[in-house]
């Protein structure tokens, strides 16, 4: 049975979609809140998500954005805006289909079958944790912690760098690609940027940061994370 998390502050629109869901035989968990609705990601991982952008707390793209940084299901925005610029930004962020209000239950219904139906594995691949020699990065309520559990402060750029080279472990990420999604299509040649919080991670997150072993510099190329826990404590 296919899970479903609807996210909207109208209880309205909780209520009609979670009866028409459960009717057509799908696990569905609500949230009225973006918090709410990363917690519940994180605790059940949905096979795919239903979310308005217009949240009482955090934006719907950024909840996009934050769910993308440790899972790949589906996203289907639901929302009364209906502009070109809230469409591209949902998009680009990281939905995969966009319904504006009012809305037929048919129609999404329709387009929850396409998204579940090209998705072959839809939430095995998920990490909302993962660790850094002796730090643990829980994407989900965006925290690292140490090994004696104290908090590592990251800033907002730092952190959305992190969770795109979570989402291609062990892959070189190229320097344009970080570059576009970070700062945007026309900073692809600022390369000093990455060069700058690149650092600033390794300080962070390495035992070593003069010799890194897991946020790796490909010259000339990009980056890659090697994520996993150290064999042994170094002297």
């Amino acid at each position: 049975m296919a899970r479903i998390l609807v996210v909207d502050d109208e209880p309205q629109i909780l209520r009609t979609l979670r009866i028409n869901l459960r009717a057509r035989g799908y696990d569905v968990d609500t949230a009225a809140d973006g918090a709410t609705a990363l917690e519940a990601a994180a605790r059940r991982p949905p096979d795919l998500v239903v979310l308005d952008l217009g949240l009482p707390d955090v934006d719907g793209v950024e909840v996009i954005r934050r769910l993308r940084g440790w899972t790949a299901v589906p996203v289907i925005v639901l929302s009364g805006r209906a502009s070109s610029a809230d469409k591209v930004a949902a998009l680009d962020g990281g939905a995969d289909d966009y319904i504006t209000k009012p809305f037929g239950v048919d129609e999404l219904l329709a387009r929850i079958r396409a998204a579940t139906r090209r998705v072959s594995s839809p939430a095995g691949g998920d990490r909302s944790q993962l660790h850094i020699g002796q730090h643990t990065v829980d994407f989900a309520d965006r925290v690292v912690r140490a090994a004696d559990g104290s908090a590592v402060r990251l800033t907002p750029t730092e952190w959305h760098l992190l969770e795109i080279l979570a989402r291609h472990p062990g892959k070189l990420v190229s320097q344009r690609q970080l570059l576009e999604q970070v700062w945007g299509p026309t900073y692809t040649n600022e390369t000093h940027y990455l060069r700058q919080y690149m650092a600033q991670l390794r300080r962070k997150l390495e035992a070593d940061p003069a010799h890194p072993k897991h946020l790796l510099t490909e010259p000339g190329m990009g980056y890659r994370l090697q994520s996993g826990r150290p064999e042994s404590t170094p002297d």
